[in-house]
């Protein structure tokens, strides 16, 4: 399994093969990931553990354990923890291009914006 870190937690890819690719995503306290778009691919989220704060398409609602968070394609996302304990979500992206550089981000707190 290929894990990832980042400034704001980590990823393991559980699966992924043509239609679709499957991470565990973990956010720490007070972190939260760039407000982004996808062109290829939509995506599903299961959150595990904690509290997800998502804002979508300028929406901000919270997600408890349990919850299902849909992202349709090319919609306007973040999540983010406001808790003091680590976010776990299992998303599930189904499109026709999967990988890293199909994140169009808007904005970013870690200056990772490519012009």
């Amino acid at each position: 399994m290929q894990n990832e870190i980042r400034p704001w937690g980590n990823y393991t890819v559980l699966d992924e093969c043509q239609m679709h690719k499957v991470k565990r995503i973990e956010v720490l306290p007070k972190q939260r990931l760039s407000y982004q778009y996808h062109n290829y691919r939509s995506e599903t989220w299961v959150i595990t553990e904690g509290i997800a704060t998502v804002t979508l398409d300028g929406i901000v609602n919270d997600y408890p354990k349990g919850s299902i968070v849909n992202i349709p394609l090319k919609a306007k996302h973040r999540v983010q923890n406001n808790q003091e304990t680590p976010l776990i979500f299992i998303e599930i992206q189904q499109g026709t291009y999967f990988d890293e550089d199909d994140i169009i981000r808007i904005e970013d707190d870690y200056n990772r914006i490519k012009y």
